[in-house]
Formats: structure tokens, sequence, C-alpha cells
């Protein structure tokens, strides 16, 4: 699903000594049919944040009887994908023979290292009737030693993710550490990803990270005197102990990690190499990657 991004605009001045947010980025949203994608990274302006180089907001959408999601088998190579629902639920099927369902609260890492190919569809007894879904998808870079690994399909249980309170607020660790707990979710570099869950009027001292940004899923946030609207990334810049308030019931999530090299990204293939996304693309239009057991009929074609 591509769809573009647009930088609005360049938040603040640093001569004027503002430091909180370097830009608020938002996406350009999409409708497929009932169900709308708004996608954050990369952007002209900023291709990464941390590992983090794709970030795709789902719904929330409503569905009737007899619809919903239904992406056909596609390959990805040299990155990780996760997966992460506020509401509804997802069937993930891959080459490894991982069968898995995904639902709110849980998290579904899929490493795809030298190549692995997936289909998200949903189960025929949730496409049976009217149905919701929303969500947050994400794609991590691997590391360039780590590019190439075997693929790999993690499901955490919502009981696995930790859940605290900070301030007040109701928080989940997914990835990384924060706020005095640490997530077992695998990782290959220092990764953070945050959820939050603000009433209005609330704050919270967000974690830090050599690079990081808040997505406002839903609500409306303020940093300093800088209003985030919803369904924004703002790109924030060093300052230690930044403060974000809730100027309406507001879910955020909060990613970041270590500065990473270059990567290049064509259709769904990432790799810090050309030519490995080059040679991705040959395996795929040869028919060269593994099928999905269970879902080997069909597939998403390359993009000529």
């Amino acid at each position: 699903m591509s769809v573009e991004t647009k930088v609005v605009e360049q938040t603040c001045d640093r001569s004027d000594g503002c430091d909180a947010i370097e830009l608020i980025v938002r996406p350009h949203e999409k409708d497929l049919g009932g169900f709308s994608v708004r996608r954050s990274l990369p952007t002209v302006e900023r291709k990464m944040v941390g590992p983090w180089i794709f970030f795709d907001h789902m719904g929330p959408a409503t569905f009737p009887a007899g619809k919903g999601i239904n992406v056909r088998p596609h390959p990805h190579v040299n990155l990780a994908t996760v997966t992460y629902l506020f509401e509804g639920e997802i069937l993930h099927r891959d080459s490894l023979g991982s069968l898995q369902p995904i639902r709110p609260g849980d998290l579904n890492l899929m490493v795809a290292g030298r190549g692995i190919v997936h289909s998200e569809r949903e189960d025929p007894r949730i496409t049976a009737q009217p149905h919701h879904l929303h969500g947050l998808q994400l794609w991590l870079a691997l590391p360039e030693a780590d590019e190439e690994v075997e693929p790999a399909f993690y499901h955490y249980p919502s009981t696995e993710i930790p859940a605290v309170t900070v301030m007040g607020v109701s928080v989940r660790v997914m990835m990384g550490s924060a706020y005095g707990v640490t997530s077992p979710v695998k990782t290959f570099a220092d990764t953070l990803y945050v959820e939050a869950h603000l009433q209005a009027g609330q704050t919270l001292t967000l974690p830090e990270a050599e690079e990081r940004a808040v997505y406002v899923a839903s609500g409306c946030l303020k940093a300093k005197d800088t209003e985030i609207p919803e369904h924004s990334l703002a790109i924030l810049g060093q300052q230690p102990g930044m403060v974000v308030e809730a100027l309406s019931e507001s879910r955020l999530g909060i990613i970041g990690g270590e500065r990473m090299t270059l990567r290049f990204v064509e259709w769904n293939f990432v790799s810090s190499r050309k030519i490995r996304i080059e040679q991705a693309k040959a395996d795929w239009k040869a028919q060269r990657f593994p099928k999905v057991p269970g879902d080997e009929d069909e597939f998403i074609p390359l993009p000529e």
C-alpha cells in the first residue's frame, strides 16, 4: 500500500532557543475502500527515526459483513515488521509456516532477514459480521551485520508486554527499556517503542533516546508551546526531560533508538545495499521466494 507523505511545518527556530521539536510530519491519508492508511515514515525530510524506517497508521476502520483486510502474500528482506492493534484482529501467515492471529494489546515481530513472505488477512468468523480495525504497523531496519539473518517470527501476547503507570498515565513498553521496565520483545539495535494513553490535562515525561519521535494516534498534545495535532508525527530534539501535555484524551506511540546508517527503500524491500534490493526484486519476479503454507495461490506482483 503506497501512501505519499508530506512535511507540513518546521516547528521551531533554534535561534529562539526551541529544541523540543525539530519537525512535525502530517501523513497523507489514502482511502483504500473503507479503510484508511496514513504513512508518516519515510518522508523526503526524514527517512528514519533511530532504526524505524516505516510508520503506518491503519484505520480506525469499520467494515461491513463480508469485507475486511485482505493483503495477499508479499516479500520482505533486511527488515523486521512490528504490528500492534488497538482494535480488531488480523490473521498473519508467513513462509516459515507461522499462523497467528494478532489481537489488541499483542505484538507481532516478523524478522525478514535474508527473505520472508507473508500475508495479512482476516478470519472468516471475523468478516462474517460488521467489525472494526485500528492499529499501527512499523518497520525496523536491521543493523548491517544482521540484515541477512535467518527469517523468524515472534508473537508476544498482551500479558507479556510490561504495563506501568507513570504520573497517572497508563504506559506500555512495547520494545526496549523505559520507565524502569524492559520489554521481552527481541531487538537487534537500541530500540524504543512505547504506547501511552493520556486523559485531558495529563502530562508525561518522554523517555530519552539518541533519536526519537511521538505519534498522536488520537487526541492532541502540546510540547512547550507547540501543538502536536492528531495523526501527526513529531520529530523530537535532544532536550532531556521533555514533557508533553494532553489537550484532549490522547493515545500516543513513542518511537526511537540509535541512529542507523543509510538505508534504501523500494516497494517492500529495505537494505543498506542497492544491489540487494535489485536481487530481491528479481527473485520475487521469478518467484524464487518461498511460498506461504495455506496461502500459496495468490501473490502481489512486483510493481513495474
